[in-house]
């Protein structure tokens, strides 16, 4: 199989790339090193996944190639078999300062990926798409507040389904393009025929994930305790997440690319056993580190939800699928990995 990966130079499509050339498919990674910008001068090597695939995968085909560029695209997808799709503009305060960017990156690069693979003829689509897509109607469910988290009314104890509502509410520029996108890959299975996966995705972290403040606060929590940087939460630390190991991600999208599924609609995280608090998050941190952590307190950010876990019933009963690495375990292998590679962040 030949796979396409846009955006494989970043975290979530690195270790796409990475699984597909395991496998021993023919990898191409499509990705304008975008995100180096975004990290200049937070963190030391910002090419550190593009080296990481070159070094540890010299069959693995990198092409630097912007998927604002139609004409790229079509030359470069040209011969796959299946494409996965995971640039994009990733920060939610980005979209507020630079909402034009965050445009022609998330709506007009999906649709120039979806025409691409059209008229190359391509089989399957994954696309990454985003719990930021049901927008603040999220907030109108009820909340109880504990000591340490805050957690769903009992109508919703199993989480946000795929047919919750992504009207009448606002999303911020990030939740519409990432929406539009979604929305256009849904249609082009339909319209064309093609197998599109569109995977509305929680709290994804992991390895080899270069986070900062406003965009991977799992990684960005870690890192930040261990290199002594300051640590700001946004409002008071009990809002709660789902968090989803990338192993158990890419597992995610296989299942749906090896089944019978012709196009389907799935949120992807860790469901309400696999869920943690800030605050919480950060004393998982210190047990496993040893190091006193003393976070700053800031107002809450726009659109930020108290609550979100994602009901991953469909997923679990249509692609037989099971998040299998627990959040303790897997902040672990994430401390033991920045670790090893303070070299990238100093």
């Amino acid at each position: 199989m030949k796979v396409f990966v846009t955006g494989g130079a970043g975290f979530i499509g690195s270790h796409i790339a990475e699984h597909y050339a395991k496998e021993g498919h023919e990898v191409t990674v499509f990705d304008n090193l975008s995100r180096a910008n975004l990290l200049n001068r937070k963190i030391k090597d910002v090419f550190y996944n593009w080296n990481y695939l070159k070094t540890s995968y010299p069959k693995i085909n990198l092409v630097k190639g912007d998927v604002r560029e139609m004409h790229d695209l079509l030359l470069r997808m040209k011969g796959h078999d299946t494409v996965f799709h995971t640039a994009a503009q990733t920060a939610v305060t980005s979209s507020t300062t630079d909402p034009e960017t965050d445009f022609t990156s998330n709506a007009l690069g999906t649709f120039n990926v979806l025409e691409a693979a059209r008229q190359n003829d391509i089989k399957s689509i994954m696309y990454c798409s985003t719990n930021k897509v049901y927008g603040n109607n999220v907030n109108k469910v009820g909340v109880n507040e504990g000591e340490t988290r805050y957690s769903f009314e009992d109508k919703f104890k199993n989480g946000i389904p795929e047919t919750f509502s992504i009207d009448h509410c606002e999303h911020t520029p990030y939740g519409c393009s990432k929406l539009a996108g979604d929305l256009y890959t849904q249609d082009y299975g339909h319209l064309y025929g093609m197998k599109t996966g569109i995977f509305r995705m929680s709290c994804i972290y992991g390895t080899r994930q270069l986070g900062v403040e406003d965009q991977g606060w799992v990684a960005w929590f870690v890192i930040a305790t261990l290199l002594d940087k300051p640590i700001t939460i946004f409002g008071d630390g009990k809002q709660v997440r789902d968090i989803l190991y990338v192993k158990d991600m890419v597992n995610a999208y296989d299942l749906f690319l090896k089944s019978k599924i012709k196009s389907g609609v799935f949120n992807l995280g860790g469901g309400p056993e696999k869920t943690m608090s800030l605050l919480e998050l950060l004393e998982i941190i210190r047990k496993l580190t040893g190091k006193k952590i003393n976070p700053k307190f800031s107002d809450w950010r726009p659109c930020d939800q108290k609550v979100y876990i994602s009901d991953i019933t469909k997923a679990r009963e249509k692609l037989c699928w099971e998040p299998k690495i627990s959040p303790e375990k897997g902040v672990k292998e994430l401390i033991q990995w920045a670790s090893q590679n303070k070299q990238v962040f100093l």
